[in-house]
């Protein structure tokens, strides 16, 4: 006979002793936990793969994309602020069904950030000491209706704050290089021995360009993004998942859809309060004070109340309801602070410096200028950062100054830490929004980036009389944009050379930066790329 899985017989005691016992053990890994963590850890591998494979030559846009597209509050805030349906953003729509039939599933079993967050809990779950307020929990929904209103006046600059951004851009402004450091340095270790230098450059080439780039990359401010990174992870300490709980805008927008989710969690009235499934939810959502209940819309569907549960009465099941609205939740007060927040913010924006005139170096991806009606705000953009990622020379980078606290985390181009390839269209191709345009290489060509300006006084031909025309050799137009005059000029011994002076041809220019990069000079370029706006052309 097979034997029950439980004694009815034993004392409530001694159940609530082995439940204890469990949980102190790291118990427990049954089915649905296990099957949770599995898909986690898988889809994470998925998230990183597509990571590896959206740089230049690698998977095509429309498949990298997918995670970006299946984020429902980066494809409906682009639509609100560019007012443009995508094709590829009905991909979200797949999350959004999703939650309307199994909650926040999202944020428990698919999200990076989420996961990684699980992975570094740094508070154990039924440590519940000090927890913040259930109030702080209306921050995240506050957020989203910000973002949401802003958006609605063409600013998306909030959306630095969901959570698929934060770890796309963190992976590829500091993780991916650090870790392409650290390699490298182990490497040139150990190609030292004359027995590893083969097996090393074997290893080498095989990772690269497939892993890790042929040249290092180089990001500014990475000290920055990366503490960002490790700040909401450091938040763990004060409660565990303290970014789902309390600050995660798209889990505010799937948490309002999960109110009506079709499975919810239930627990049986024989329930008797041991509080172990309290103790173990890593979003402190079950209620003791209401019969040891959730809510729907902060339950990431971990189950471990379901397997920590000793008697069986936690279950997910079915039921056509709206859930209980609680006092956190958004309301017309979060609605008017949203609205007052965004309203202030544009103004100030709008009546800012570079409202007035943008910044000389403001330099955006081939086509960006000519596509968003707001250079600075860089209105389409939704700060995922997957331009920078494509960028083979990495002059892609994230503004931290350039576009001031509106443009901030969008993509610019510094000449030199890179250049923008004449034979690259890859950031095109792969900006899952069209924030830069879908174009050819041929169009790709023709697109005026800015314009190149000598400064005399730094330039070694004018102002240290020595030869230099690595501007003129480095300039890839059919049609040089870059010409020389020869002049006679005093020596620095005495004597009289001829010297080919080089001049910047303005109309040919598109900026595309190799000359300021290549330019030899030590610090700034003799050669720069401004903004063609700042020099009165477009």
């Amino acid at each position: 006979m097979r034997k029950p899985a439980f004694n009815f017989m034993e004392s409530q005691k001694s159940i609530e002793k082995r439940g204890k016992k469990r949980v102190r053990k790291g118990q427990p890994a049954g089915p649905w936990v296990t099957a949770r963590k599995a898909v986690q850890y898988s889809t994470l591998i998925i998230f990183i793969v597509l990571f590896i494979w959206s740089q230049r030559d690698g998977w095509p846009g429309n498949v990298v994309d997918i995670p970006m597209r299946l984020d429902p509050l980066l494809m409906l805030g682009h639509l609100l602020a560019s007012r443009t349906l995508l094709a590829g953003s009905a991909l979200a729509l797949i999350t959004l069904l999703l939650s309307l039939v199994f909650g926040r599933a999202w944020c428990g079993w698919i999200c990076p950030l989420g996961t990684t967050l699980d992975l570094f809990p740094l508070r154990g779950k039924h440590n519940q000491r000090g927890e913040p307020a259930e109030g702080w929990r209306s921050v995240k929904y506050t957020l989203l209706m910000t973002i949401l209103v802003a958006a609605l006046f063409g600013n998306l600059t909030l959306l630095f704050f969901d959570p698929l951004t934060i770890w796309f851009r963190t992976m590829t402004v500091s993780i991916w290089p650090a870790a392409d450091q650290v390699i490298t340095a182990v490497e040139s270790f150990l190609y030292q021995s004359p027995f590893l230098a083969g097996p090393v450059s074997t290893l080498d080439g095989w990772l690269r360009p497939v892993l890790l780039p042929v040249s290092p990359a180089y990001y500014r401010d990475t000290l920055l993004f990366a503490g960002i990174f490790l700040g909401v992870i450091a938040l763990n300490l004060f409660a565990t998942r303290f970014w789902c709980r309390y600050l995660c805008p798209l889990g505010g927008l799937l948490g309002l859809l999960s109110k009506v989710a079709l499975f919810k969690r239930q627990v049986d009235e024989e329930c008797k309060g041991c509080v172990l499934c309290a103790d173990v939810c890593p979003t402190g959502t079950i209620d003791a004070a209401n019969g040891y209940r959730s809510d729907p819309g902060e339950c990431t569907l971990c189950m471990d109340c379901v397997e920590t549960c000793p008697r069986g009465l936690d279950a997910f099941k079915p039921a056509v309801s709206l859930a209980e609205w609680k006092e956190y939740d958004p309301g017309r007060r979060e609605a008017l602070v949203a609205i007052g927040a965004a309203a202030a913010a544009i103004a100030l924006f709008r009546s800012g410096l570079f409202a007035r005139r943008e910044s000389p170096f403001l330099l955006r991806p081939p086509g960006a200028r000519e596509n968003n009606p707001d250079v600075v705000a860089y209105t389409k953009c939704i700060r995922c950062s997957e331009c920078m990622r494509a960028c083979p020379t990495h002059a892609i980078q994230p503004a931290v100054f350039e576009a001031g606290v509106e443009g901030f985390g969008s993509p610019v181009l510094n000449m030199r830490l890179g250049f923008c390839d004449y034979s690259c269209n890859a950031c095109s191709q792969i900006c899952p929004v069209q924030a830069i345009p879908l174009m050819d290489l041929a169009k790709k060509r023709v697109q005026v980036i800015g314009r190149a300006y000598i400064d005399q006084n730094r330039c070694i031909p004018w102002s240290d009389h020595r030869p230099c025309v690595v501007c003129l050799e480095m300039c890839p137009l059919p049609k040089k944009a870059v010409v020389v005059e020869e002049t006679q000029v005093s020596s620095p011994d005495g004597g009289i050379v001829t010297l080919q002076m080089p001049h910047v041809v303005r109309d040919l220019c598109i900026g595309c930066g190799i000359c300021e990069y290549q330019c030899p000079v030590s610090g700034e370029a003799a050669i720069r790329v401004f903004s063609p706006q700042t020099l009165g052309q477009s």
